[in-house]
């Protein structure tokens, strides 16, 4: 079955490039599509075609501007504004003649300017299947959708993107029913057979409900990005990894994989990056790990976002995470400093949110929820537990707090008003999260803290939560009493987290504004083009940044000396390799 009218199809939403300033949605309907690619890129102009009066309405009121025109008489109904992408969301079977309206829309598209389309498959097993019971008719909604005057296999409009002069990127099958499509194939195997016809080619044929085609108006640099990735906890793999991962997925011409594996996919003709993830490049077979990545022709990079001299596996004699490959990519100018006496070689890209969620909290009158979340905070917040048991005893009811992973502080806690919540996956963090008034983040000042990001309160701030935090960390980013609130004693957390309980809408109004900050400067959409940038430059310039790692590390000049197929210790898998907007079926 189809997605309901008002639901976005997360698979279109993917392939429309996240660093798009202008993107034209014909046939928007009521801007479902829009809304939630803005809340991935908020500052996209998002614009819409719809002929339905009552669908633009609502579309009106949610994306940046509406024109309720017949495509087929007027095209182009917003002048001659440049357009970065075009989306065809189940529209162009709709239309008298799509082809026409297509090629005519793609000229004014910049020169890296792309189409994504989402198109019916006349090929589905289903539709086969009603012509020969002779049950076939038209529906409402879906394949045989009453309003389809065109009807296109994968054959023909890859034809008819060639020959609107695009150039085709790639084409993603929208499986939803594979066990009923294998059945009628298998059904079908004696008259396939009869017929010459291959019976897994027609499978692959019949089994796609829809197809999603990316295709752009010039060629597009082909880059090719391939991560390890520790094992999901706390929230890290989510912000480091598989964001970025996906957000540079939508990018037309770059791929995205997640692996635990030392056996990576090879593209020949794009930029080849290969992203350790927090490794521990230990000893020899820390080096053998990447002799074998760079034997596959990859250039190296390691993502790290901690202060390594605090970590205690990273201070064995031979370390080569940040010598023994060619670049690192961080997340603070405080810890890229730190990395360069290692590898001159370092990008800072800050944590940033993939997606501005719908807030969720304030649902409670007169109770204000306190979240305390984080691992290895067992020795930021004993100095203020008791301003927090203070507060607690005077707010009595009106405070709660949800405590996450750190049992000794909820047994700390003298307040019956409270709730613990085990270790938990990032998204359940996230739904906790999201139902608090308030993030609690204090850190002591030391040389580890002091490199740790502010991502805490970007989380915070998102989900339109107040961060209640000490300067370390989150002095540089949260302007206090503005966006954020700051404490520097006990005293002044008991005082002001008193104060927030008090006045809610005072809360409320700090965090509004933080989410707004959040919202105009740290979401993924607004580094992923300089993420790809700076692969690129890695990638124009690798025999010299080779030159320069086997200068550091001479060792790495030798053929890899064992069958090492995974990565070192430190670094677990994510379950196999990951092609990010390739999900092949859906569910």
């Amino acid at each position: 079955m189809l997605p309901a009218p008002d639901a976005a199809n997360t698979v279109v939403v993917d392939r429309i490039p996240l660093d798009a300033r202008v993107i034209l949605d014909v046939g928007c309907g009521d801007g479902a599509l829009g809304t939630e690619y803005k809340r991935r890129n908020p500052a996209a102009r998002y614009l819409g075609i719809e002929s339905d009066p009552a669908l633009a309405r609502i579309a009106a009121a949610r994306l940046d501007e509406v024109a309720v025109v017949d495509v087929e008489a007027e095209p182009l109904p917003f002048g001659d504004e440049a357009i970065d992408c075009i989306v065809y969301n189940d529209v162009l079977e709709h239309l008298r003649d799509p082809w026409r309206v297509l090629r005519h829309q793609a000229r004014a598209l910049r020169e890296q300017g792309s189409v994504v389309l989402c198109i019916p498959n006349v090929e589905h097993w289903s539709f086969a299947e009603r012509l020969l019971r002779g049950t076939w008719d038209y529906s409402e909604h879906g394949l045989t959708d009453r309003g389809h005057l065109r009807w296109f296999t994968e054959e023909t409009t890859r034809r008819a993107l060639l020959e609107a002069g695009l150039l085709v990127q790639d084409c993603t099958p929208r499986v939803f029913d594979v066990e009923q499509a294998e059945a009628f194939v298998h059904a079908m195997e004696p008259a396939l057979a009869a017929l010459g016809i291959d019976t897994a080619n027609y499978l692959r044929r019949a089994a796609p409900l829809q197809h999603v085609w990316r295709a752009t108006r010039s060629k597009a640099a082909a880059v090719h990005v391939v991560s390890t990735m520790l094992p999901p906890v706390g929230g890290v793999s989510q912000v480091r990894v598989l964001d970025p991962m996906q957000a540079l997925s939508t990018l037309p011409g770059v791929t995205a994989h997640v692996t635990n594996t030392l056996e990576v996919p090879r593209q020949p003709d794009a930029a080849e990056i290969f992203i350790f993830h927090r490794p521990a490049l230990l000893g020899a077979e820390g080096l053998d790990a990447v002799r074998r990545v760079l034997a596959e022709g990859y250039l190296v990079v390691c993502e790290f976002d901690d202060n390594p001299d605090f970590i205690p596996i990273l201070q064995h004699p031979e370390v080569y995470n940040f010598t023994g490959v060619h670049a690192v990519q961080t997340s603070t100018e405080a810890l890229a400093d730190m990395l360069r006496q290692y590898n001159p070689e370092v990008a800072v890209f800050p944590n940033a949110m993939m997606r501005l969620p719908e807030p969720r909290n304030y649902t409670a009158p007169g109770r204000i929820s306190v979240l305390f979340a984080g691992l290895n905070r067992e020795e930021d917040w004993p100095p203020y537990l008791d301003a927090l048991n203070g507060a607690a005893a005077r707010a009595r009811e009106r405070l709660h707090f949800e405590i996450v992973n750190d049992r000794a502080l909820f047994d700390a806690l003298q307040t019956p008003h409270k709730s613990f919540t085990p270790l938990c996956d990032y998204r359940t963090y996230q739904e906790l999260l999201s139902r608090c008034e308030v993030s609690l983040m204090p850190l002591l000042d030391n040389p580890f803290n002091r490199c740790k990001s502010d991502l805490k309160f970007v989380e915070a701030a998102a989900h339109r939560v107040t961060a209640l935090a000490s300067p370390v960390a989150y002095g540089d980013s949260i302007e206090d009493g503005q966006t954020g609130v700051l404490f520097r004693s006990p005293q002044e957390l008991q005082q002001r987290l008193l104060r927030l309980v008090a006045n809610p809408e005072v809360g409320r109004g700090i965090a509004d504004a933080a989410r707004q900050y959040v919202a105009r400067h740290r979401m993924m959409a607004y580094q992923v083009d300089r993420r790809v940038a700076w692969y690129q430059s890695l990638w124009a310039r690798r025999a010299e940044l080779h030159e320069a790692m086997l200068a550091r590390v001479p060792a790495l000049g030798g053929p890899p000396q064992a069958p090492l197929r995974h990565p070192p210790v430190a670094v677990a898998g994510a379950g196999g390799p990951r092609r990010f907007g390739h999900p092949g079926v859906a569910k």
